[in-house]
């Protein structure tokens, strides 16, 4: 980062934190109706119908499609494509869906151009095309292995919300994607870019900020944009250098007791915080970087993926406060475990992708290996479940369709391989790759 870019992250990072402190005390968070993980009312979801998958990970955010969903197990450029869009550019978000409009985020190869796209879900149409933010130079650490716009966007029946790090968040109206507020004043330097999603909670938009230089959560109010509140990382990283303070995880909300905890992994720790007013909870330490996965959890135990170098799955009690590392670690997991990949359940097991392709289900009761699977490839897109079948996505074109078993049922090849994960809704199965946009459905 440039010495002018490195004077206004702090200036920024000094208004915000004035600006946090008067406002955090004096909100209430409105979760009136809020259904549907805390987000979204019965009638939105109806609304919604069986275009409803609104966020990162999908309607739960645990990568499981709707128990009716079935999309095919076999398909190639010529075989079950209902359409294809290519999509130029370069972007690994990952596609949402409200109706009939599937929505993704956009970005030039050089970083000076964020846009959103919306797209017709049955015929594959381009039906918005619009730049919400432009830049006159870009961070200068960026790693050319992520993209501009990799955070995925979360949407409800009235707004799409859409964030491209320290660059900027916007709401949109989801009828010409016009931009209803926008803040461009949260200093970050990501380093190797930008990767978090942001989720909704009642009527706060909640996302992370961990880079080189400032690690943080913040949660705005999703109507006007204005901050609510915002957490600084209570961690002790062990080291002045920013690259091992990095992270890329989209948070959580889980129940425990009656009470809601936001979970949100970060560089060398995961924290739990309250949702409303981001006050931590408990944490548990360890000691990988980056980490990039979406927890899981089953109602009882938490799951979650460590990160960078080498990464180790961990079952938590979510439960206590302070640091509960020494009490709460239920079991941990080391053999074949994914960095990038977000872990997901699968008849009763969880199973973990690893980025160089060991499929691997474990028993949730004490992290024992029930089945292992070789796929190859490179994997960076998080698997999605439906009808018992897990699908997984690599980096070169290939995917994997696989039973509750261990049993691989087909593996498909498309032109380009995918960064973003699919979605899932009806018979579709929406894969965004390097190039393109499909529609994966079942000829008649």
């Amino acid at each position: 980062m440039s010495r002018s870019l490195r004077k206004s992250a702090t200036a920024l990072s000094v208004a915000v934190s004035i600006f946090v402190s008067h406002q955090a005390l004096g909100q209430k968070v409105e979760l009136s109706g809020k259904d549907l993980q805390w987000a979204w009312s019965t009638q939105e979801v109806a609304q919604a119908g069986k275009g409803f998958w609104p966020q990162y990970r999908g309607p739960k955010g645990d990568g499981l499609a709707d128990e009716n969903c079935d999309p095919p197990i076999e398909w190639s450029e010529s075989k079950n494509i209902a359409w294809r869009t290519d999509i130029p550019g370069k972007a690994w978000s990952s596609p949402v869906i409200w109706g009939d409009k599937i929505w993704l985020t956009n970005a030039s190869n050089d970083g000076l151009s964020m846009s959103v796209l919306a797209i017709d879900r049955n015929s594959g149409k381009v039906l918005i095309d619009r730049v919400i933010f432009t830049n006159e130079e870009t961070q200068k650490d960026y790693h050319q292995f992520n993209s501009y716009g990799s955070p995925t966007p979360v949407c409800d029946a009235s707004r799409v919300y859409v964030t491209f790090g320290a660059y900027g968040t916007a709401a949109l109206n989801p009828s010409d994607a016009s931009v209803l507020w926008q803040r461009r004043d949260l200093p970050c330097n990501h380093y190797r870019g930008a990767g978090a999603s942001p989720i909704l909670y009642g009527n706060l938009l909640i996302f992370s900020m961990d880079g080189f230089d400032v690690q943080y959560l913040i949660a705005l109010d999703k109507n006007t944009g204005q901050t609510v509140w915002k957490q600084d990382r209570g961690i002790d990283y062990g080291t002045n250098d920013g690259d091992w303070k990095k992270a890329y995880s989209t948070p959580h909300v889980i129940e425990v007791d009656g009470k809601h905890q936001l979970i949100s992994p970060a560089a060398k720790a995961v924290i739990a915080y309250d949702p409303a007013t981001g006050q931590e909870l408990w944490k548990v330490r360890y000691e990988e970087h980056s980490s990039a996965i979406r927890p899981l959890f089953d109602g009882k135990q938490l799951y979650i993926s460590s990160g960078f170098s080498k990464a180790k799955l961990l079952s938590i009690s979510p439960a206590g406060s302070g640091d509960v590392t020494a009490s709460h670690v239920l079991w941990q997991a080391t053999r074949s475990i994914g960095c990038k990949p977000s872990p997901v359940f699968l008849n009763g097991n969880i199973c973990s992708l690893e980025d160089r392709g060991v499929l691997t289900a474990m028993n949730p009761v004490d992290g024992e290996i029930v089945w292992q699977k070789r796929l190859g490839g490179d994997f960076s897109s998080s698997p999605v479940v439906a009808k018992n079948r897990i699908y997984c996505f690599d980096e070169q074109g290939k995917a994997h369709v696989v039973d509750a078993q261990g049993q691989v049922l087909g593996e498909n090849t498309l032109d380009a391989g995918c960064l973003s994960s699919p979605a899932m809704v009806g018979n579709d199965l929406i894969v965004r790759t390097r190039t393109s946009l499909y529609c994966i459905r079942a000829s008649n």
